[in-house]
């Protein structure tokens, strides 16, 4: 399995932390997103690749940090060549670049490289195993205001997503869908489809509405929580609660 973590944005809303550096590679409680992250895919054994997708600004920032990593996987940063907000590529299109440039032709785990979450991901690769199909992570958020700004999804009894909304304004359910997800080798033709059919390349989860009118996606529903670190107040929120 390949691991490819998200880290092409340029994160403006938390501007001026991010002017100069890439938001997974702020501070938090003595160490970067990133390398929070890249703890919790150490202890995935099937990984044995990790790929960093970036852009133009930030690449040079992606490749001291993997000059200095210590861990086990392989690292590559993968420039995807934009300079501006304007012209980023979007993630699902930067997913389809790591494909391409690296030739990947295994499962992949994709992670956001700017969310903080509390479970291990040794465990949705199990859920993933066992599911024998795609799969993506849920977790229950019953404040409603903060639901409507994600993902949201129905399931059925086997935990097989029958729906998917982003960010509706009436959820139907309490099922919010971080940006984590596990896609088998046979399904990675279906993301150069989704976008070749004109569909939109930006968020992540855009591509999970389509995928569940293809195949079969499951979700694995973890306990806890995650941190979606997006504005200047979500850091600071992060930064107390990790301290």
């Amino acid at each position: 399995m390949k691991c490819i973590i998200l880290a092409a944005g340029y994160a403006t809303r938390l501007y001026p932390l991010t002017k100069n550096t890439a938001k997974p590679l702020l501070d938090v409680a003595g160490k970067s997103i990133l390398d929070h992250i890249v703890e919790k895919v150490e202890k995935v054994e099937t990984i044995d690749e990790l790929y960093i997708v970036t852009n133009e600004k930030f690449s040079t920032s992606f490749e001291d940090w993997a000059q200095n990593y210590t861990g086990t996987k392989a690292v590559k940063v993968i420039n995807d060549k934009t300079t501006t907000n304007d012209n980023r590529l979007g993630a699902i299109a930067d997913i389809q670049y790591v494909i391409d440039h690296a030739k990947v032709n295994n499962d992949i785990m994709v992670l956001a490289g700017d969310n903080l979450f509390d479970f291990e991901l040794t465990d949705f690769v199990d859920f993933f195993n066992q599911a024998k199909a795609d799969c993506i992570t849920t977790h229950e958020i019953n404040d409603v205001e903060r639901i409507k700004r994600t993902g949201v999804i129905e399931i059925d009894d086997e935990g097989k997503v029958t729906s998917f909304e982003e960010k509706p304004q009436q959820p139907k359910s309490n099922l919010a869908v971080p940006p984590f997800y596990i896609y088998q080798q046979e399904s990675l033709p279906l993301i150069n489809q989704y976008l070749a059919e004109g569909n939109n390349p930006d968020a992540p989860g855009n591509f999970v509405p389509w995928l569940i009118n293809q195949k079969a996606v499951y979700a694995y529903k973890f306990e806890g929580t995650r941190y979606d670190i997006g504005t200047l107040e979500s850091y600071k929120e992060v930064q107390e609660l990790f301290k």
